[in-house]
């Protein structure tokens, strides 16, 4: 039996692995979206410093160990075979949590999930115990549990939202007001007081982040004071603001800012505290050295100062993430192994064994954590689900237009109108000379590029690139110094959707999505704290029941989950490259617009024809899952049609002036597109509703007409796919005049139905099924051939 608890070891490790991946997976866009989006410098040396910089604060985590060993309960009131089950539904439930989020594409914080995580599995225990000991009530249960640690954590979410969106915001409003869009062509001295002011910041949040949880903190570096343990005591009482009883006292207070002798009387200030007690002094140094360096980086070396910032910005927000939220992934379990190491030598039953060791505080072994450092690196660089996770934030706060991922909804649309009313107040109380200085602040350059570039600008400039750092980087390390609960997940997004507010990214073309995209994004922070909680306590509660059969079990069911997900999201990946994707036109001349219509019809011919065979087949067979399939199907495809109208305005603006006729060609053959989507969609919807409610199947002649139909629908989707792959157009006409042969087999299917209804059918639902499918696939033919004849005739 005690073999179990060294199996729970093992498994906590393997698990930990898993963590660590999934972890990387969604915390990567925190240090990577400013130099993606902004293509400061390539992807590669992007990768390459975010590894330098994770590698580094991975090393420097060893004191922030602490919150997953005594941070969210009392370990004292738990035994050690209560401590392992907590540890064990926790990390079962983050990383299914986690990798969920990933597979959406949605940053979560990771933090957030492993508190509450903790919590939930804790409460339950806690719970558990106090309903077996008659002598306890539910009141008790704030002796088990650090209910004040939650309630910092969910202060914390509403603290990140509000002051990083508000503090982004004004920075970018004020730093492009000064610098403008057209900040390369400055004075030299205006990017490098720029630059002075950015380095400061970001190389003092690295210096600070950095020494934070090592012995390098505690290192002396100045005699303040020696007069004895009374005089140590009175020059405590005045100058700190707090009455300590004893030197003693003092000395454990202070130990992060004083190294303090009692027995001598002497006080010494350490490096951690020389630098939180003189940051203006330090600051205002760094200013002048940092400005002065960067002056000559700028003027004599020809460097471009906004590229050195996101360089530095990006090492600095990697080593935070890094140092902070590895014990987010590690941290549990390593102390289950500390448990563990120390219940095996105690000699004590399990159920015995009290678990006051994690009350002390315990060291990690470097060597854990250059290998998880090293597991973290090669997870940024590997991970799909990363990239995946930062074009979310990146799309969110790109300049302009962009694929929209979230749909409005009535709450994005108050914010919006209401934004926009304060606006117009604003503008009508500034004095016009203000207004007109502002706009002209903001009015973005007109950048001429080769049409074949038109696609590859960046999501934002290096200004605001620059901005999202520095500011990220400058609230971190404020935090971090008054111990505020600041997420880094909450802080860089919302710092990130602060400056794209300011910088007026957000028009009133995209406003509504972004807007709704950042309240979804925010609602699954939420949901990360109520799900973590739920699920840590059901498998806490699980385990706690069923012992280690269940552990076994749920850890296959944790790994099913793990490999379905992994599974169904390459399927999804690789039926997205292998599938003929509509394209947006990019052509210049009538003549391109033609042959890139060719490839858009023919993709649409050969997807529609497939819809359209797996509904009637799917119909027939009864086949639900077939027909929710079909669904997603045609939704995607219809989704695409949509983008390529949205794309009309561009498309025209695209156009060389002797091919503007090309527009009204264009727009005809999307119209019909739509049409054919719209027929799709709808014999595709009522075939599933149909069988989703459990309605009678179709009877025998109806199944024998519409595969008919069926058949000779096929075989002119596959005529039109034939020709225009080979581009043999010369097929069309012949194909066109098939129209009112394939009408008239409808119209007699409709006619034999019409007899039947009037003798021997007996289900309604069936018979408005049939006649709409049939009168739906006319439509279909009816827009198909409206297609062929437009294209034909712009030959």
């Amino acid at each position: 039996m005690d073999n179990i608890y060294l199996l729970m070891v093992v498994a906590l490790a393997v698990l930990a692995i898993a963590d660590l991946v999934v972890g990387v997976s969604n915390d990567a866009v925190n240090f990577l979206n400013s130099a993606i989006g902004s293509k400061a410098v390539s992807f590669r040396t992007i990768m390459i410093v975010a590894s330098v910089g994770i590698a580094a604060g991975a090393i420097f985590s060893s004191g922030l160990m602490e919150v997953a060993r005594k941070g969210i309960f009392n370990p004292g009131e738990f035994y050690f075979d209560e401590i392992m089950i907590i540890f064990m539904a926790v990390m079962i439930t983050d990383i299914l949590l986690l990798d969920f989020f990933n597979t959406l594409g949605m940053p979560t914080s990771t933090t957030v999930s492993i508190v509450f995580n903790l919590l939930g599995a804790a409460v339950c225990i806690a719970l558990i115990k106090i309903g077996a000991d008659q002598g306890l009530s539910f009141t008790d249960l704030g002796n088990y549990i650090n209910t004040k640690k939650a309630g910092e954590i969910i202060s914390g979410i509403l603290l990140s939202v509000v002051i990083a969106f508000s503090v982004g915001a004004i920075v970018q409003f004020v730093t492009r007001l000064l610098l403008s869009y057209n900040f390369e062509k400055k004075a030299k001295w205006v990017g490098a007081l720029f630059g002075g002011i950015a380095l400061t910041a970001l190389l003092y949040f690295i210096f600070m982040k950095g020494i934070k949880g090592t012995n390098y903190a505690k290192a002396v570096v100045d005699v303040v004071y020696s007069g004895g343990a009374e005089g140590l005591l009175n020059w405590a009482n005045e100058y700190l603001g707090t009455a300590y009883e004893s030197v003693k006292e003092l000395a454990k207070a202070q130990k992060d800012f004083y190294k303090i002798d009692a027995n001598a009387g002497t006080m010494k200030l350490t490096l951690r505290g020389f630098l939180e007690t003189n940051v203006l002094q330090i600051v205002a140094v760094g200013f002048v050295v940092w400005s002065a360096l960067s002056y000559v980086l700028v003027n004599f070396l020809k460097v471009n100062i906004y590229k050195l910032i996101i360089i530095v910005g990006t090492f600095g927000l990697a080593l935070a993430f890094s140092g902070n939220d590895l014990v987010n992934f590690i941290g549990v379990p390593i102390a289950g192994w500390q448990s563990y190491e120390a219940w095996a030598v105690s000699g004590v039953p399990a159920a015995e064994f009290s678990m006051d060791v994690l009350a002390k505080k315990s060291e990690t072994p470097v060597l854990l954590l250059f290998l998880a450092g090293g597991i973290m690196v090669l997870t940024l660089w590997l991970s799909k689900k990363a990239r995946y996770v930062a074009d979310t934030e990146i799309n969110l706060s790109r300049e302009g237009e962009a694929k929209e991922r979230f749909k409005p909804n009535f709450l994005s649309r108050g914010v919006v109108r209401g934004t926009v009313l304060i606006s117009q107040g604003l503008a009508a109380i500034t004095p016009k000379p203000a207004m007109e200085f502002i706009e002209k602040q903001f009015t973005k350059p007109v950048i001429d590029l080769p049409k074949d570039k038109t696609y590859q600008m960046p999501a934002f400039d290096m200004v605001r690139a620059a901005v999202n750092l520095v500011v990220a980087g400058i609230l971190i390390s404020i935090a971090t110094s008054m111990k505020l609960p600041l997420s880094t997940t909450y802080v860089t997004f919302m710092v990130a959707m602060g400056t794209s507010l300011a910088d007026r990214a957000w028009g009133t073309e995209s406003a509504v999505y972004r807007v709704a995209g950042v309240l979804n994004v925010i609602a699954g922070w939420f949901m990360t704290a109520i799900s973590a909680f739920i699920a840590a306590a059901a498998v806490a509660f699980l385990i706690n029941l069923g012992g280690p059969a269940m552990v076994a079990v749920l850890l296959l069911v944790a790994i099913l989950l793990l490999a379905r997900n992994t599974i169904n999201y390459r399927k999804r990946v690789k039926a997205d490259k292998a599938e003929d994707s509509l394209k947006s036109s990019e052509s210049s001349s009538i003549q391109g617009v033609i042959e890139e219509s060719a490839d858009n019809i023919k993709s649409f011919v050969n997807r529609g024809n497939k819809i359209y065979a797996n509904a009637v087949d799917s119909l027939v067979k009864y086949d639900l899952p077939a027909l929710k399939k079909g669904k997603k199907g045609i939704a995607k495809l219809d989704a695409e049609v949509e983008d390529l109208r949205d794309n009309i305005f561009y498309f025209i603006k695209n156009l060389d002036e002797s091919s503007v006729g090309a527009s009204n060609f264009y727009i005809n053959i999307l119209g019909y597109l739509q049409d054919m989507s719209q027929s799709l969609e709808y014999i595709t919807k009522a075939s599933h509703k149909h069988v989703n409610n459990n309605h009678k199947k179709l009877r025998f002649n109806q199944i024998k007409d519409l595969k008919e139909i069926e058949e000779q629908l096929n075989e002119l989707f596959g005529k039109i796919k034939k020709a225009f792959s080979d581009r043999e157009f010369d097929r069309i006409d012949a194909i066109i005049d098939e129209k009112q042969e394939l009408f008239n087999r409808v119209n007699q299917k409709i006619d034999k139905q019409v007899a039947r209804t009037r003798t021997e059918e007996s289900s309604p639902k069936n018979t408005t099924l049939y006649f709409g499918l049939l009168l739906e696939t006319k439509d279909l033919i009816t827009a198909t051939m409206n297609l062929l004849t437009t294209y034909r005739d712009n030959q």
